[in-house]
């Protein structure tokens, strides 16, 4: 994932900052508490793609 493409991205859901999970392959957004995929490099930035977060995955 280009780090200047992860600048401009923001959650669709909240507009807040993403975290990219390079193992998974996942845009995190925290305070949405979703993940959004990245499949063949290509960020879908849909609410209804995502899958929902976790406490453990949070950290929390």
């Amino acid at each position: 994932m280009d780090s200047k493409l992860l600048e401009l991205l923001v959650c669709p859901v909240t507009k807040g900052t993403l975290e990219y999970d390079r193992e998974k392959q996942e845009l995190i957004s925290r305070s949405a508490r979703l993940a959004y995929p990245v499949r063949d490099g290509i960020p879908i930035m849909l609410e209804a793609e995502a899958r929902t977060l976790s406490d453990e995955e949070l950290g929390l």
